[in-house]
């Protein structure tokens, strides 16, 4: 794989609460120039990415109910319809880890398929957040067959501000139990060439990461 090929495939992102103006301007500009799938920012940078990245083929990817996903499922469906208002094409939603914990299924269900349902009705992507750190395997899969059923386009590993990231045996476990229409993304502490290639070979789809010069230039042209 040379790096042209792993940068179509990553999401670069920047979301950490302390990031100034600066650094998601320059995370455009990189994106645009690598030609990445997305550069994902926090929601309020919506307006201004779409008209940086516009027709530089770039998606503009933002966050829902990040990072914790215990928004009450009415404001996930208004934050995800305003961030598509704004500009926003693919949107990242954070599962609610707690309801998952409780085991209350039709609740997290619910609350997956009324944002998929907004997101879908306006002809845009959405990747679920597992945050794999806190569940145990059985949940992961439970998730994997609900976001199955709803009809998801991605789940999604970690929101890198857990006590873990991506790993490759949750990458493995998540291909094993999605539908053939849903696709993997690897998110969170991905540092290197070497770690995000053994996510890939786990059957991850897609990449959030917030080093891509680095990891990128551990690849050939």
């Amino acid at each position: 794989m040379t790096s042209d090929d792993i940068a179509s495939c990553i999401d670069h992102t920047v979301l950490a609460p302390q990031s100034r103006h600066d650094a998601f301007v320059e995370a455009c500009r990189y994106a645009a120039e690598i030609r990445c799938a997305s550069v994902c920012i926090c929601p309020f940078f919506v307006p201004e990415a779409a008209r940086l990245l516009a027709g530089s083929g770039v998606a503009v990817c933002t966050v829902i109910g990040f990072p914790h996903g215990t928004h009450a499922t009415e404001a996930k469906v208004a934050e995800a319809k305003l961030a598509m208002a704004e500009g926003a094409t693919e949107l990242d939603m954070v599962v609610n880890v707690s309801k998952v914990k409780d085991h209350d299924w039709d609740y997290v269900e619910r609350d997956i398929k009324a944002v998929c349902e907004a997101v879908h009705d306006a002809g845009r992507l959405l990747k679920v957040i597992f945050e794999c750190c806190f569940l145990d395997d059985a949940e992961k899969i439970e998730l994997c067959r609900i976001c199955t059923r709803v009809g998801v386009d991605f789940v999604k590993t970690s929101t890198g501000y857990g006590t873990g990231g991506a790993t490759v045996a949750d990458v493995r476990l998540m291909k094993a139990n999605v539908g053939p229409s849903v696709r993997v993304k690897a998110a969170g502490g991905i540092h290197s060439a070497a770690e995000l290639l053994a996510l890939r070979e786990a059957g991850a789809d897609r990449f959030g990461c917030s080093r891509t010069k680095e990891i990128l230039a551990g690849l050939p042209r």
